[in-house]
């Protein structure tokens, strides 16, 4: 015969889970003056064009903030001499 002693971490977990799911509130976003999807795009084609400029294969193109400036961080592959690894050049240019 179980008692109720038995049962009590049962209870517990099924309380708990209970008052997790009744305490969810939705999270409020802030909005930006600017969507960030457009600044993602803006810095991959900028990506694109200092990727061509280094004769290199664009890896990563991301949005930054540095001194209070929106800057695009570029990271190139440019491809290395005789055979040798691709060099991983990094270069950051201003968003404007």
């Amino acid at each position: 015969m179980k008692t109720l002693r038995s049962h009590f971490p049962l209870a517990l977990c099924a309380a708990g889970l209970f008052a997790s799911q009744a305490t969810a509130l939705p999270v409020a976003v802030p909005e930006h003056n600017r969507p960030i999807v457009l600044a993602a795009s803006d810095c991959y084609a900028i990506g694109q064009q200092v990727a061509e400029q280094n004769g290199g294969t664009l890896a990563k193109a991301s949005q930054s903030t540095r001194g209070g400036q929106p800057v695009c961080v570029i990271v190139v592959l440019v491809p290395g001499k005789d055979g040798q690894r691709p060099r991983r050049t990094e270069i950051v240019v201003p968003l404007n």
